[in-house]
C-alpha cells in the first residue's frame, strides 16, 4: 500500500546506496535540514558557519500583484458574501471602474538561519576538502546542478532502493519520491516526536512557512492528532466499560 512519507530508515537507505558523495549530501541536507530544493541548490560554501553549526538559506519567493492599468494603484481583494475573494471593482486611488487589472511579479527575498547537525557538518566539510563545490556567478556553490538534476538523482536512488510510489494525501495521486517528499519526511518526522504548539511553531520558522496552516498539514499527514483522538475514543478505561456491558447483555 503507497504512503504519504518517506520513513527515516528509507532516507538513511538512499544515503547509503548514493554512489557519490554530491549525491548523498544533498540527500542530508534536504532530510537533516528540511530545505526547499531551490533553497539547497543555492547554498554556498560562505554560507556555511562551522562554528556556530547553522547555514544561511535565502529563499526567493515570487508574489504576483494586481493594479489599476489607470493609475497604479494596488488593487485589493474582498471576500464577497459567497465567501469567495473577488477584485474590487473600483480603484480606491482615482475611482475608475476596473476593467481589467495589470498583475506585476515581485521578488520577495527571505533569509533565514538554520542548524546543523555534527554529522552533517562532517560530511559538508569532507565534500568541500575534495573540492566538490561549483563556482557559479563568483559564488562558490555547493550543488552546481540543476533542478531537474537534483530530481533525477532522488528518483534514481528511490528506484534503486526499491521504494515505492508515495501518494499526496489530500488528493492520493500516486507521485515518485523527490527533493521536496526528503522536505516532507524531515517535517512529519519532527511532528512524530514533538506535536505541541510551540514546537509546531518552531517548525513554521524553521521550514519558512509564512502560514502556519502550510506546516499544520504536516500534523495531519503524520497521523498523531488523528490517532490521539480516537485512543481517547477507545482508551483501556472505555474498553474496559464496553467489555462490561456486553457481557452483562450476554450472560
Amino acid at each position: 500500500m503507497a504512503k504519504a512519507y518517506l520513513e527515516p530508515e528509507e532516507v538513511g537507505i538512499l544515503e547509503r546506496i548514493a554512489a557519490y558523495l554530491r549525491d548523498k549530501l544533498l540527500v542530508r541536507l534536504l532530510y537533516r535540514v528540511g530545505c526547499r530544493i531551490s533553497e539547497a541548490l543555492g547554498i554556498g560554501v560562505d554560507d556555511i558557519d562551522f562554528e556556530q553549526g547553522t547555514v544561511t538559506i535565502q529563499h526567493l519567493k515570487l508574489r504576483a500583484t494586481l493594479s489599476c492599468p489607470d493609475c497604479g494603484t494596488r488593487l485589493s481583494r474582498k471576500v464577497s458574501r459567497f465567501g469567495k475573494r473577488e477584485l474590487a471593482k473600483f480603484c480606491p486611488g482615482c475611482g475608475s471602474k476596473v476593467e481589467k487589472a495589470v498583475a506585476e511579479e515581485k521578488e520577495h527575498p527571505r533569509v533565514r538561519t538554520l542548524p546543523i547537525d555534527p554529522d552533517t557538518l562532517d560530511m559538508i566539510r569532507d565534500y568541500i576538502d575534495r573540492g566538490g563545490p561549483v563556482s557559479s556567478d563568483g559564488k562558490q556553490l555547493l550543488f552546481g546542478i540543476t533542478r531537474g538534476h537534483a530530481y533525477k538523482i532522488v528518483r534514481d536512488l528511490a528506484e534503486k532502493a526499491g521504494l515505492g510510489e508515495l501518494v499526496f494525501s489530500e488528493s492520493g495521486i500516486p507521485h515518485h519520491p523527490s527533493p521536496h517528499r526528503l522536505r516532507d519526511a524531515f517535517a512529519v518526522h519532527a511532528i512524530k516526536l514533538d506535536d505541541s504548539t510551540d514546537s509546531i511553531r518552531v517548525l513554521q520558522e524553521h521550514l519558512g512557512h509564512a502560514n502556519i496552516g502550510t506546516t499544520m498539514k504536516y500534523r495531519k499527514v503524520a497521523g498523531v492528532e488523528h490517532k490521539q483522538w480516537y485512543d481517547k475514543l477507545w482508551g483501556k478505561k472505555e474498553a474496559a466499560v464496553s467489555a462490561g456491558g456486553r457481557n452483562n447483555g450476554t450472560e
